[in-house]
C-alpha cells in the first residue's frame, strides 16, 4: 500500500547526530509525524530527493535502539 503526503509545507529538522562537514545529513519533519502518525525522513543533501515515511512507532524504537 502506498500513502503519499503533501510535503511542500513541511518544517524540516536536522538530526542532532548530522554533523557540518557535508555528511551524514538526515532530517525528519516532526509536524508531519504529529498530524499523521508517519515520519518523513530524508537527506537533508538532496532536499528534493526521495523521502522515506516510517510508521511512527518504528521510528522511536529505532531512536530507542541508537540512543543505546
Amino acid at each position: 500500500m502506498s500513502i503519499t503526503f503533501d510535503l511542500s509545507g513541511a518544517e524540516w529538522v536536522k538530526s542532532s547526530y548530522s554533523n557540518g562537514g557535508g555528511g551524514a545529513c538526515v532530517e525528519w519533519a516532526p509536524g508531519v509525524a504529529a498530524a499523521t502518525g508517519v515520519v518523513p525522513v530524508r537527506d537533508s543533501k538532496v532536499a528534493g530527493g526521495p523521502v522515506l515515511s516510517v510508521p511512527a512507532d518504528s521510528w522511536e524504537a529505532l531512536v530507542r535502539h541508537v540512543a543505546r
